[in-house]
């Protein structure tokens, strides 16, 4: 369905439009981020369809629940604009309190028309995604994949790779070089992780350094509010030894931080040069390393130069899928942090356990279902994740891991686990095509 600003005020009766009346997963876009391309106006819409194609294949969501959304709110691509064939509203993106009152107006008529639906948020500018998800996490049941998603996946790779170090979370020092939507999210996830290993809030944010393109993230410097999570103090950095104590960069910080997992998501082509490489190897012997900007032409490094550089001994996760790189004559396969891993089972796992909203523990359990999932002969290999060919086991997984935390944190279903994980199988559709025969009628004279 297309929701505009034009008919924002006939919203029910646009959302009664839908071909199915038993919706209970939502993909919405206002098509502003759409990754890798930026903003594309109504052409968005292949987002949230794309989206929900995922969720019915991993989590066998039946596709007559399912329903994706383009919120047209304008476009500020001059090249839409002028085009003639272009089917969205021509003019400039609504900004401010009138962005606000479209979005709240379109919340309230879902929440009316589809009471029990999971509302998911899916490549929101910048400047208005962290914003959607707290002023509606607990109004609505919803999420957003681009930034929980992302640092769920993101951290079931980190306890996988904790797993080979035998070593805790804890006992790690991070930099998330990238600090938009990706980076701020797995630095929560991160801490989240963290503060569950027993760590105070603040022990957990003092293991995290975030890195922009303005530096290391200290006082003084203008700052999102999700952002501060990782602002450091300057009393912190004040015995560090810098090349520019004005902009703390990337390798500084890594030199004195004494960082053990480095994670990229900045979309800087080689921002993991090989000094950056040897200092990680130089900091642990076991560096956990994840250039995870996409498409690949974008990545921070390429596997196989993190692997000749550390000599092999690095764990390296990507946002893109590369091929296994030979390492010491073995091939060593390379784990792709795909959200795919995480939100197809999040969402099935909310819907099924019945609750309210999603929290990030829930998440946290999605993540250490999911590093669960990776067998010994894996880990063995370096790898961090399970085969993606699983997809629909470690969907069933995952779901059974928020239900069961919705349940003990009092917000779900009150069942034990073989009945929440007999419900989730029960709710995965299989796509079957039965058999059939034609039988001619008997012909009669």
């Amino acid at each position: 369905l297309y929701v505009t600003a034009n008919n924002i005020h006939r919203i029910e009766q646009v959302l009664s439009n839908a071909v199915f009346s038993n919706v209970s997963l939502i993909v919405v876009t206002d098509g502003e981020r759409i990754l890798g391309l930026g903003d594309q106006g109504a052409g968005g819409m292949g987002i949230p369809i794309g989206k929900i194609s995922l969720y019915i294949t991993a989590s066998g969501l039946h596709p007559s629940s399912t329903l994706p959304i383009f919120l047209d709110v304008g476009t500020n691509n001059e090249q839409l604009l002028e085009d003639p064939l272009y089917i969205g509203i021509r003019q400039k993106r609504l900004t401010g309190d009138a962005y606000d009152r479209i979005v709240e107006e379109f919340v309230n008529g879902v929440r009316r028309k589809f009471p029990n639906a999971l509302l998911q948020w899916e490549d929101i500018g910048k400047n208005n995604a962290f914003r959607l998800l707290e002023r509606y996490r607990e109004r609505i049941l919803s999420f957003n994949d681009d930034i929980q998603g992302t640092g769920s996946v993101a951290a079931a790779v980190l306890l996988s790779a904790m797993k080979i170090k035998k070593q805790k979370l804890s006992d790690q020092r991070f930099v998330i070089f990238g600090q938009g939507q990706a980076g701020t999210g797995m630095a929560r996830q991160i801490i989240t992780g963290l503060i569950e290993e027993g760590l105070s809030q603040q022990e957990a944010r003092d293991r995290v350094f975030g890195v922009d393109i303005n530096g290391l993230l200290v006082e003084g410097m203008e700052v999102t509010e999700e952002q501060k999570h990782v602002l450091k103090s300057r009393a912190m950095v004040a015995n560090w030894k810098l090349s520019n104590p004005d902009k703390i960069s990337l390798l500084d910080t890594i030199k004195n931080a004494k960082a053990t997992v480095l994670i990229g998501v900045t979309g800087q082509t080689g921002a993991f040069n090989e000094e950056v490489l040897l200092q990680m190897s130089k900091n642990t012997d076991l560096p956990v390393i994840m250039p995870m900007s996409n498409p690949t032409s974008k990545a921070e490094a390429l596997p196989q130069d993190v692997l000749r550089v550390t000599k092999g001994n690095a764990l390296v996760a990507t946002g893109s899928p590369f091929k296994p790189v030979k390492v010491n004559g073995r091939e060593q396969v390379i784990s792709q942090s795909n959200n795919l891993y995480i939100f197809p089972g999040v969402g099935l796992g909310a819907l099924v356990s019945g609750t309210p909203k999603i929290t990030e523990h829930m998440f946290m359990a999605g993540s250490r279902a999911l590093s669960d999932l990776v067998t010994e002969e894996e880990l063995k290999t370096k790898q961090t994740l399970p085969a993606i060919e699983k997809i629909r086991e470690v969907t069933a997984h995952v779901a059974l891991a928020v239900a069961k935390e919705a349940r003990d944190s009092g917000l779900g279903i009150r069942a034990d686990d073989e009945k929440l994980l007999s419900m989730i199988k029960n709710a995965m559709w299989e796509p079957k095509y039965l058999p059939y025969r034609y039988v001619k009628p008997e012909m009669s004279f």
